[in-house]
């Protein structure tokens, strides 16, 4: 009855680091088009997420938690709008660095990811569910 109990804590925590790294990709994809506001001022940047394994100490399974969220380091576009109140002297502003088709293709990669989680605490479920008649 343990190990069935691991499954549901190991397929929970996948869902819950696939619904945080959901969370990340929504508030880029929802900033993408995001410009700074005055000049010199940044854009939004994008952010990214880290997973790390963590132990329960209980059953001794390995699950997954996100450790932090960071800042993509890489530059930001540059768009030239002069009539834009950030624009620089040569008529530049800075957008940010978000790529929505990567970020689609991350969000498609942690919903699958998310989906596999849940068919898996599905699965351990049905089978407590089974032992549990078979014992009755």
């Amino acid at each position: 009855m343990e190990a069935l109990k691991s499954i549901l804590s190991i397929a929970s925590s996948g869902m819950r680091a696939q619904g945080e790294r959901i969370k990340i990709i929504s508030e880029n994809v929802a900033n993408a088009n995001s410009l700074g506001s005055t000049s010199g001022e940044d854009p939004y940047q994008r952010k990214t997420i880290s997973f790390v394994e963590m132990v329960d100490k209980k059953s001794g399974a390995s699950l997954v938690d996100f450790k932090d969220v960071g800042r993509d380091q890489s530059d930001f576009k540059q768009i030239y709008d002069p009539s834009h109140p950030a624009a620089d002297e040569t008529g530049y502003v800075k957008g940010t660095n978000v790529n929505t088709l990567i970020e689609m293709a991350n969000m498609r990669e942690a919903s699958r990811s998310y989906e596999a989680n849940l068919n898996m605490f599905e699965a351990g479920r049905r089978m407590r569910n089974q032992l549990i008649d078979l014992l009755k």
